[in-house]
């Protein structure tokens, strides 16, 4: 899942029981409410359709800054009534949020009609900048006689922790302060019990006609087709006061506008012969880019609203895997600030060792307390071998070794981590066990609490090493090797390439099922396989660890209908125990998860499979709302002329799941890039049936870049260099 260690399918004993997992209620569907998603830097805000906040049991809805929701309501009435919805639209680029709404039919109290509908109209246009939301209402009359329209807003703020809001019950809370009411201001504030004040200010121009602590009004009085705007800003914790308007919102929306810009220049960019896959591809970009939150050491992607955007090692590590052809300044980013959040020290209650590498980092009230114990959390099995399969990554596709100098000391420490600390018992595996009781229970990406087990159902018992983490240890010193080698350190890098070798040997003979015809989930603490054909498996194509004679076998497995649903590879095949296509980690599809699977499948030469599964996930983002991949979708089988079943709280937009497309098109490309030689190669490439001609702009490599096209030529794909700047060379394999 999203590498919370938070899943859907867990539940707590008791409000007062020890917290073992931490469990997203499914009281109300994500897809039922289609809410609409802002965010700018530690800042992000999710709206109903009509761009209102109706938070309750389940709801993610509300205005949240560093883990606390700072607006738990917001509701807009027309003489009283809630308007009715025109259209709701996020930009393209995910700049701003328009809501189109107009007035329903209005009665006096003898039932005669005084507002026919569809008369007035209203624009709710919206975004995010330094944490605040900015808002522009504009009121018009479009009848042929004025009109006296009041417009109502309640709004309130509960400060909750993100933690409380996705079901965490809390014995005691801080306490609200009393509202301070002005002229054109209202500020709400609340004392936590970490002692810390947060405050939400909201500001409105023109003066509002009435203003209470929850609520205002405006009563206009427009002339026919008049217009009038009102500006609403609603800041988090803002020491400085400033009046809102149109100056403010205006020069708000061209600074938000720039920053996102200034983000994406950087990708190549994509167009296709197919208007849907651009429209698609359009929005996993812009949904990238709006996921990035610039930190000191660069681009930083937070893994996905609502609950998960703050910093996630795995999530971030993964994503900048997959969008490294297109931009490695993520990669770099990600790279840095991992590093300089390295864990130093032993400490048991946030599952620190030395060298290990993040897992979660929350700022909210309850993590600030040792509530939850994610303030500073490294309870994940797989970040640090990630890390050095990325430090890896990005040195091979940029020949950056400056950086990767930079980063050594991290390397080092992420190396000696496997060794010292990965490795419990000295079987020359990586196995995890939490070192608290309020630590996750299953530390790889499939962190349920159910996830990990036997053929007959029964859960694994730890310390437990997963498949895909002995692959990641493997492509760790691999990398690492191909590092030290750069760095003219034969003898240590040629140590690694030794021990990498040993590692496959060990596990093919410890995992490799020829029953299974694939690689088992796990090992438990008793060395028992957990004979159970999952995904996991596809990773150590990704990862490279599988022999080649193996790789034909875990293909045919994962390609058959017990895994392969239509729509993407399932996480557990229909035939294991604990199936259940609508579970979070027993059935279900994550495209990343797929992503990961196809280039695995792409390395071993099964170009046509990784094609495949780019159709089925493209297939079902047209059935998805904005075409956005979800964060999972549910394992039922594909039907004829059907879409398919959503899951009910699945994060959208999620980082590693917008890249998952842009990956999955790598992948049937065979992209790769020599930044020595100065050189772009296609690898026996494949077009998807969807797509007959891409073309990819601005690829970058050194100081050089080309455009390319790539189109399908009968039964064959060509490759040609329409625009070349610099000493760029682009080599096709067929």
């Amino acid at each position: 899942m999203v590498s919370t260690g938070s899943n859907p399918a867990t539940a707590l004993a008791s409000p007062a029981a020890p917290i073992a997992q931490f469990f997203i209620p499914a009281a109300a569907s994500l897809q039922e409410r289609r809410p609409r998603t802002l965010k700018h830097g530690d800042t992000f805000a999710v709206f109903d359709h009509n761009g209102d906040v109706l938070s309750g049991p389940g709801s993610p809805e509300g205005l949240f800054h560093l883990d606390t929701r700072y607006l738990s309501h917001l509701y807009l009435t027309i003489n009283g009534k809630r308007p009715m919805l025109l259209s709701s639209t996020l930009r393209d680029d995910n700049a701003t949020l328009r809501c189109d709404l107009t007035n329903p039919d209005h009665f006096d109290d003898k039932g005669k009609l005084t507002l026919g509908h569809d008369l007035i109209h209203l624009r709710r246009s919206r975004f995010l900048w330094n944490a605040r939301c900015y808002e522009r209402l504009t009121v018009s009359n479009y009848d042929d006689r004025p009109q006296h329209v009041r417009i109502e807003i309640g709004f309130g703020a509960d400060f909750a922790d993100l933690f409380e809001v996705r079901g965490t019950v809390r014995a005691r809370r801080g306490r609200h302060l009393p509202a301070v009411v002005e002229q054109d201001a209202v500020l709400l504030s609340y004392i936590g019990l970490d002692k810390r004040k947060r405050s939400t200010r909201l500001s409105f121009d023109p003066q509002p006609d009435q203003l209470g602590s929850d609520h205002v009004v405006y009563d206009l009085h427009l002339a026919p087709q008049e217009t009038r705007p009102l500006f609403i800003e609603i800041g988090c914790d803002q020491t400085v006061t400033q009046r809102p308007g149109y100056r403010s919102f205006f020069i708000g929306l061209r600074d938000a506008r720039r920053a996102l810009r200034a983000l994406s220049s950087r990708a190549a960019s994509i167009a296709t012969s197919n208007g849907i896959f651009n429209e698609a591809a359009r929005r996993s970009i812009a949904d990238l880019y709006m996921l990035m939150t610039e930190k000191p050491e660069g681009p930083y992607p937070y893994a996905g609203i609502p609950w998960f955007s703050t910093v996630f090692g795995r999530d971030a590590i993964i994503t900048a895997l997959e969008t490294l052809w297109l931009d490695p300044e993520i990669a770099r980013g990600v790279l840095g600030h991992l590093a300089i959040n390295q864990a130093t020290d032993v400490d048991p209650s946030s599952d620190s060792e030395p060298g290990k590498i993040l897992h979660e980092v929350r700022a909210g009230e309850m993590a600030e307390l040792g509530e939850v114990p994610f303030r500073r959390y490294y309870g994940s099995i797989d970040s640090t071998p990630l890390f050095v399969m990325l430090a890896g990554e990005y040195l091979h596709r940029t020949g950056d070794l400056a950086t990767i100098e930079r980063l050594l000391p991290h390397i080092e420490a992420a190396l000696t981590w496997i060794d010292e600390y990965g490795d419990r018992d000295g079987d020359g595996f990586v196995e995890y066990g939490r070192l608290t009781e309020e630590g996750l229970v299953n530390q790889a990406w499939k962190d349920s609490h159910d996830s990990i087990f036997h053929a007959d159902g029964a859960l694994a018992k730890g310390p437990i090493a997963i498949a895909e983490v002995q692959a990641y240890v493997y492509g760790a010193w691999q990398a690492a090797a191909d590092i030290f080698r750069r760095l003219n350190r034969a003898e240590r890098s040629a140590s690694l390439l030794v021990r990498a070798e040993g590692l496959r040997r060990a596990f093919d003979a410890a995992f490799f099922d020829e029953e299974l015809g694939t690689y088992v989930l796990a090992l438990d603490g008793n060395k028992r396989p957990c004979r159970t054909r999952s995904s996991n498996a596809g990773h150590a194509l990704f990862a490279g660890i599988a022999f080649p004679e193996r790789a034909k076998q875990v293909a045919r497995t994962l390609m058959s209908a017990p895994s392969f649903c239509g729509w993407g590879i399932r996480t557990i095949a229909s035939t294991e125990a604990r199936y259940n296509p609508m579970s979070y980690h027993n059935g279900s599809v994550w495209p990343h998860d797929n992503a990961m699977i196809a280039k695995g499948l792409a390395r071993y030469g099964y170009r046509s499979d990784a094609a495949r599964i780019f159709e089925g996930l493209f297939a079902a983002s047209t059935y998805i709302d904005l075409q956005r991949l979800p964060e999972l979708f549910c394992g039922f089988a594909r039907q004829r002329a059907q879409g398919p079943t959503f899951y009910p709280v699945a994060c959208a937009p999620q980082a590693w799941a917008a890249a998952a497309p842009l990956s999955l098109l790598q992948s049937c490309l065979g992209l790769d890039f020599d930044p020595d030689a100065l050189r772009i190669s296609f690898n026996e490439p494949r077009l998807p049936s969807f797509l007959d001609e891409v073309l990819l702009r601005d690829l970058s490599i050194g100081n050089g870049s080309a455009d390319v096209a790539v189109r399908r030529s009968g039964r064959h794909v060509m490759v040609d260099v329409v625009e070349r700047r610099g000493d760029v060379r682009v080599l096709t394999m067929l």
